[in-house]
């Protein structure tokens, strides 16, 4: 009769064993573990704020560790509006963010300008830097970041590099009221 013995909740035999490629371990682990970077420029950022509190608990995806240096972080979050001034300072952080590096663009002032149609305004960050996933909303809820953060986990997963494959654009939920009083 073989042996079996219980180690941290697992059962073992001293035959099996699992094997994985060192890659899609990795990938796994990346994508289980991303510790964000909030460049919170502008109103958005309180919706960010709330995301990481704990009615939407982030922790549950493995990103409740913001990291306020770059060297610590993969995952910019740029929720706001931004001016060509803070262009440069957004650039030289997400320069210093050891690669692979993702970015999530939140709020319409990032993405596009927004109303802000004046010499100042950056219109849309991916000017200068490479965007993943594309957040809408003036804020955007914090449940819609929630919904971009899993779409980076799904690109982690799938093995595609930062910056360089589709972008995804998540759109600002419908309210149930809303729905119920269009009828």
């Amino acid at each position: 009769m073989e042996e079996r013995r219980i180690e941290m909740g697992l059962m073992k035999t001293d035959e099996s064993f699992i094997t994985t490629k060192l890659d899609d371990m990795i990938g796994w682990a990346r994508k289980n573990s991303l510790w964000p970077m909030p460049m919170g420029i502008s109103c958005c950022a309180i919706e960010m704020m709330s995301f990481a509190g704990p009615r939407y608990d982030c922790a549950r995806f493995g990103s409740e560790a913001f990291r306020f240096s770059p060297r610590q972080a993969d995952l910019m979050i740029v929720a706001g509006t931004v001016t060509y001034k803070m262009s440069h300072v957004v650039r030289k952080i997400y320069d210093q963010m050891p690669d692979p590096k993702w970015v999530i663009a939140m709020g319409a002032c990032t993405s596009s300008g927004g109303m802000y149609r004046s010499y100042s305004v950056v219109q849309g960050i991916d000017l200068f830097i490479p965007v993943d996933v594309y957040i809408a909303g003036c804020p955007p809820r914090p449940d819609n970041l929630i919904n971009g953060l899993i779409e980076v986990q799904k690109k982690i997963a799938r093995g595609e590099k930062p910056g360089q494959a589709q972008k995804v654009y998540i759109q600002e939920p419908t309210l149930i009221h809303e729905r119920q009083t269009a009828r």
